[in-house]
């Protein structure tokens, strides 16, 4: 079994967290965010207070297996979904983890464009998606 680089969280006892562990806590926010539930909703979901929920988002805290079993169901995916992209050749290294803002607004408009109801509104979206990323390819 691959073990991951640790990565340093300052001084002191406390254990360290590894990649992994912040590559699972980064996939919860981001379908908690795709969800559309706030930080209160799912501590509420899974039996937590609102500052473990976000201890656990922000890898503050490790999660145990039963947890993470718990937040899946809570989510709606399998457990294996924490763990998609993830490179096991690398050292269970993630890939491009550092994609948060541009990842969160990609999801709120995956999440805003479900809410469309018109099926006609929803095709001049992905139109108009087209040829603005068509536009920027040509600029760049």
């Amino acid at each position: 079994m691959a073990t991951s680089k640790v990565v340093s969280r300052g001084t002191g006892g406390r254990s360290r967290a590894l990649d992994v562990d912040h590559y699972v806590s980064m996939r919860i926010r981001q379908r908690r965010i795709m969800l559309g539930l706030t930080q209160q909703q799912m501590a509420e979901l899974i039996g937590v207070t609102y500052q473990q929920a976000h201890k656990y988002e922000t890898g503050i805290n490790r999660i145990s297996a039963g947890r993470l079993f718990q937040i899946a169901q809570a989510l709606g995916v399998d457990i294996s979904y924490f763990f998609e992209d993830v490179e096991p050749d690398k050292n269970a290294k993630p890939k491009d983890k550092e994609l948060m803002p541009q990842q969160r607004m990609l999801l709120e408009l995956a999440r805003n464009f479900s809410s469309i109801s018109s099926r006609k509104h929803q095709d001049a979206l992905c139109n108009l998606a087209r040829v603005l990323a068509g536009t920027e390819r040509e600029e760049a």
